[in-house]
């Protein structure tokens, strides 16, 4: 059962590190269940104090996740036209022409790309929409990269955990 768990464990921290950039996959929580399998492991020495403090980031990490994309938008003159932009660029990005899912570069393209549309559609002059969409690619490449920083994190965690028991083992 135990090899189960950190199967699972290892699993869920990469699973996590892909949610961090594929939207729809929530990175941070899948990342922690990854840290909770661990904890559950009896050969394994997980504090409930990092398990706590793990599930706390990641759901603060997720909430700003939401925030900080509308925050930097309206700051910068956008509305919600461009952040649902951003959100359908995003999602393009992954199946997205001439940029697929392999392309780092769809993926910051097509936010960006999305959330000027988004703004150009809701009437707003190319500057305004610019400048609003720069808001909501800024939001979202700080979301990703809290995301990716802390999966990243736990997946190094987990992993060390893992090799130091088959070490001891």
């Amino acid at each position: 059962m135990e090899i189960a768990l950190i199967i699972f464990a290892i699993l869920c921290a990469v699973l996590g590190i892909i949610g961090s950039v594929v939207p729809g996959l929530p990175g941070p929580p899948v990342a922690w269940v990854g840290l909770l399998l661990l904890f559950l492991c009896p050969s394994v020495d997980v504090s409930a104090t990092l398990l706590i403090v793990a599930a706390t980031v990641a759901l603060v990490i997720t909430v700003l996740d939401y925030l900080v994309p509308s925050a930097l938008t309206t700051r910068l003159g956008g509305s919600r036209p461009g952040i649902w932009g951003c959100n359908i660029g995003l999602v393009v990005s992954i199946f997205g022409l001439p940029f697929g899912p392999q392309c780092l570069l769809g993926v910051i393209l097509w936010p960006f790309i999305g959330a000027l549309v988004g703004e150009l559609v809701s009437g707003k002059p190319l500057p305004v929409s610019i400048r609003s969409a720069t808001g909501a690619f800024l939001g979202f490449v700080t979301g990703t990269l809290l995301k990716l920083f802390y999966c990243l994190a736990l997946t190094i965690y987990v992993v060390v955990e893992v090799v130091s028991l088959m070490a001891h083992s």
